[in-house]
């Protein structure tokens, strides 16, 4: 997600000479992108100035590990996003006591063809231009929702920072149950995949609610309407993404401390 980031700013003209990536175990598209772009990669932290802000974009498990390098970074100016999983400004807080301006972000996969979805919250310590800097730098990916409280991250995480995966996995079933109907198993795997593309386009493109363009393709009686019946049964579909999500939203909050 961090390599995500760093290609939407570089793409809305991020002055490259001006960055430092930070990695014990850099990726090789990583140590590729770098090295095209001019980026610093693992400078000694001693040689560089309190940053405007830092993006700390390590797994939630690694925070112990990280934080006394992050603390040493952050100047009292200096705004510090995360992207973590469940860890709480006063988690982040705790660890980087040097930091003071602390948003909250969770993007998703899809940042990385630059049609994100991410939801963000900013500590009251976050003065207004630190939080326009975090929207620049998260906007340049997607979309982003500011949130009135840190609560709500959790759920977020669990709907959009973990959908996509959900997405894959509808495919993934379409797919194989178009198996199961008959279709050889490649031409199945072709128009399950061309058919959520397609419909994810739509509703891109539609003003019209989800509920309705699922109206306008069900015919009364018809072949989708049989379809939709065991969908959107009693045990249906949407029991199966509540509890998804609920599970999601309580492993994130399992994540903090």
């Amino acid at each position: 997600m961090g390599g995500a980031l760093l290609e939407g700013w570089l793409s809305v003209g991020l002055n490259a000479p001006s960055a430092a990536i930070l990695d014990p175990k850099p990726a090789p598209d990583i140590e590729a992108l770098c090295g095209r772009r001019g980026i610093a990669l693992n400078p000694p932290v001693a040689h560089l100035r309190p940053p405007e802000a830092v993006v700390l974009a390590i797994k939630p498990q690694s925070l112990d590990e990280a934080a006394p390098m992050v603390d040493r970074l952050i100047g009292p100016d200096t705004l510090l996003v995360s992207i973590l999983a469940g860890k709480k400004v006063r988690d982040l807080r705790r660890r980087v006591p040097q930091a003071r301006a602390v948003v909250r972000a969770m993007p998703n996969l899809p940042a990385s063809i630059g049609r994100g979805a991410t939801g963000a919250f900013a500590n009251p310590e976050t003065s207004e231009s630190q939080k326009a800097i975090a929207h620049a730098l998260l906007a340049s990916v997607g979309i982003v929702e500011w949130l009135g409280s840190e609560a709500l991250l959790d759920a977020v995480t669990a709907v959009s920072g973990s959908g996509p995966a959900y997405v894959f996995l509808l495919t993934e079933c379409l797919a194989r149950a178009g198996e199961d109907a008959g279709l050889p198993a490649d031409l199945a795997a072709r128009l399950a995949r061309a058919t959520v593309i397609g419909a994810a386009e739509l509703l891109g493109q539609s003003d019209l609610p989800p509920e309705q363009l699922r109206r306008n393709v069900t015919s009364p009686g018809g072949t989708t309407a049989a379809a939709l019946d065991v969908l959107m049964g009693a045990d249906g579909l949407e029991l199966l993404m509540r509890a998804a999500v609920s599970a999601a939203k309580r492993r994130g909050e399992e994540l903090s401390g």
